[in-house]
């Protein structure tokens, strides 16, 4: 891909740009996947903090984690162009600092009275870090090219490498945390694997470290040195301020229409996540089960992605989506009422395919929100951080409130932090938390989705008049250039 303002973004992308973007996505979801799948339980059983004080450190980091996305997508905005563009340098000035993070939030310190505050502190620590890698790194989609099929195509394969990483993250976190707390959980296993619950965090960073080490070869290469700027805006317009632009994007009806459907399907796999392994553990007797049903799901996954998208070029986005998500609601009811080892791992190869379409669908359908913004607001610039920092906002701050929420479920139902065996009314509410309320959430979510206004019509008719549009562009500046 050529270099400067002058590049080319209506080429396609070669396979080395694309796996560069995709490959700089992989190091995030290693530590992402271990957050979501483990840390509930690491705080629970490991790190033995109660569950009032574990569902304060979920929901208060998350909340955190929504606030800074906005916030961060303000700085962006107004951050300054550089040699390296505008985003790059926020994703890998953050690295080592997010690197450091993550290794003391799986740390167990020394002393107990203090326990909350520590991961408290180290969590909103990395959820801050971890935005302002993942903000600028998801707009940066917009900047790859013109072409809303080599966009989806991009995004097809950093999908892949995420569930990938997720996938690395879950096997290194899993096999740990599994060891560590069978020996906290049942103290008849074997000592020997005593030290785990104190060396989870190193174990995993040291794989994240050289993740990362990559990681700032593969962003740095990912697209054009100089991001372009803003090819359909005239440019002798300026930009409008930040909070004009707040206000036309939350204006945008097939945003708000977006981000309100997945916001409810991201709460419903939120739930799945974070409760599985204790669901595993105490309502279903898996406990020696869980982290091997955690990578077929991710396996699942990861085969999916590309079947899914070849199945959105064919039938569109808007089919993929319900195909896609409404998979998952048979499954998880079966394994909530036939809660065995052979139903669990089929239910885990089907949920993959429900996880892969909830992770790829958003990201390849917000592209097209933005495009249809541009035409709607030729002469407004620059706000693919707004889109993609409040869209992670409302999804981040719903899923806190969802973990929030089911720990002190738990609690309420008598939660016994340490404990062999949990009593009914946790056994009932984890059936609850697994089952009936994720289907809630996404036959909700379903149903918003169904007044999205962007069909495949509406999406070819946008990229035309957004070609003519930069084509009208291209002609006032050769223009400009001769006067």
């Amino acid at each position: 891909m050529s270099r400067g303002d002058a590049t080319d973004l209506s080429q396609k992308l070669s396979l080395c740009s694309k796996l560069c973007f995709a490959i700089g996505g992989a190091p995030k979801e290693v530590a992402s996947s271990a957050t979501a799948f483990f840390l509930q339980i690491y705080l629970l059983d490991v790190a033995q903090i109660n569950a009032v004080q574990a569902s304060m450190v979920l929901f208060i980091g998350k909340a955190w984690g929504a606030v800074t996305d906005p916030i961060v997508g303000f700085f962006i905005t107004k951050s300054r162009w550089t040699k390296i563009g505008r985003l790059m340098p926020w994703m890998l000035g953050c690295t080592p600092f997010l690197v450091v993070s993550y290794f003391y939030l799986w740390f167990v310190p020394p002393f107990s009275s203090g326990r909350f505050v520590w991961y408290l502190g180290f969590y909103c620590l990395y959820q801050t870090l971890i935005t302002c890698f993942h903000v600028p790194y998801s707009a940066l989609t917009m900047f790859l090219s013109t072409d809303q099929k080599e966009r989806d195509s991009a995004t097809a394969y950093r999908m892949t490498m995420e569930v990938l990483g997720t996938l690395v993250g879950a096997a290194i976190q899993g096999q740990i945390v599994a060891s560590a707390h069978t020996l906290k959980h049942c103290p008849t296993h074997n000592t020997s694997a005593g030290y785990l619950g104190n060396s989870s965090g190193a174990e995993i960073v040291k794989s994240l470290v050289h993740s990362q080490d990559y990681l700032s070869h593969a962003v740095s290469v990912t697209a054009p040195r100089r991001e372009p700027r803003y090819p359909y805006a005239p440019k002798t317009e300026k930009q409008i301020p930040f909070h004009q632009a707040f206000i036309l994007v939350m204006r945008h009806g097939p945003y708000l229409t977006l981000t309100a459907a997945f916001l409810f399907i991201t709460v419903a796999i939120q739930l799945i996540q974070s409760n599985f392994v204790l669901f595993c553990t105490y309502a279903a007797d898996l406990s020696e089960h869980f982290q091997n049903i955690v990578l077929t799901i991710l396996v699942s996954a990861v085969i999916s992605i590309p079947l899914w998208q070849w199945f959105l070029q064919r039938f569109g986005k808007k089919t993929a989506a319900f195909c896609g998500i409404t998979w998952i609601m048979p499954f998880t009811m079966m394994l909530v009422f036939i809660p065995n080892v052979v139903v669990a791992y089929v239910v885990a190869v089907s949920s993959g395919l429900s996880v892969a379409a909830s992770l790829l669908l958003p990201w390849s359908m917000l592209p097209d929100v933005v495009d249809d913004f541009r035409l709607a607001n030729p002469f407004s610039k620059g706000h693919e951080a707004i889109f993609y920092s409040f869209y992670v906002f409302f999804t981040k701050f719903a899923a806190g409130i969802s973990l929030g929420v089911s720990n002190l479920c738990l609690e309420f139902a008598g939660y016994d932090t340490g404990a062999c065996k949990q009593p009914a009314p946790v056994v009932y509410t984890l059936k609850l938390l697994i089952g009936a309320a994720p289907v809630a959430f996404i036959v909700t979510g379903l149903m918003i989705l169904l007044l999205y206004p962007i069909s495949e019509d509406v999406r070819l008719r946008n990229k035309l008049c957004l070609e003519e549009l930069r084509c009208v562009e291209i002609i006032n500046a050769h223009l400009r250039e001769k006067l």
